[in-house]
């Protein structure tokens, strides 16, 4: 098989594998059921992937290409952020996918934990005035983003849906600013 091939093939798993896992959850999706939608025999599934566990590692692998906070003023860390994870949740939809499984899965909570752990919680200690605070500051940030991605890009609640981009900064924006950067209450 060629390496253009190859490549292609992985990718119709994986665009495939994150549609299921997100329509079904990690529980009721079948390696078969991902091949098929892929238009794959499921044992190119398990040559590439191994297991289901390993599929649904590399179909929920998410970089969230946080912005360089440090070369901006303090008091605009809030909106920085509030903007950033608005674009993301809006163009990535294994982001959706992985909201929506680590709800109801363990595999997915733990992949949601080791993003907040090894993505979010390092752009957290940059900017909190006590290194110490920065998880609990970082999860309070974390209740507001993923509580809005969930009522706006998984649940889909009207009137989550219908604020207006720029409105939704307008209200996050400065809860976000006081969780990372006010002093301690």
């Amino acid at each position: 098989m060629s390496s253009r091939r190859s490549e292609s093939t992985r990718a119709a798993i994986l665009d495939a594998a994150r549609e299921r896992f997100a329509a079904d959850g990690y529980e009721r999706a079948t390696i078969r059921a991902i091949a098929r939608d892929a238009s794959i025999d499921p044992s190119m599934v398990m040559r590439y992937y191994g297991n289901k566990e390993g599929l649904f590692a590399a179909a929920m692998t998410v970089d969230l290409a946080l912005p360089d906070l440090a070369g901006l003023p303090r008091e605009e860390v809030g909106r920085a952020l509030v903007t950033h994870f608005l674009a993301r949740w809006e163009e990535d939809e294994v982001l959706t996918a992985l909201l929506r499984v680590g709800v109801t899965n363990q595999a997915g909570a733990e992949r949601m934990q080791g993003i907040f752990r090894d993505q979010f919680l390092p752009v957290a200690r940059r900017v909190c005035p006590d290194p110490e605070q920065a998880p609990a500051r970082a999860a309070l940030v974390a209740t507001q983003v993923l509580g809005m991605a969930l009522t706006r890009y998984v649940l889909r609640i009207p009137p989550a849906v219908a604020l207006p981009r720029e409105e939704v900064v307008a209200w996050l924006a400065p809860t976000l600013q006081r969780y990372l950067t006010a002093p301690s209450p």
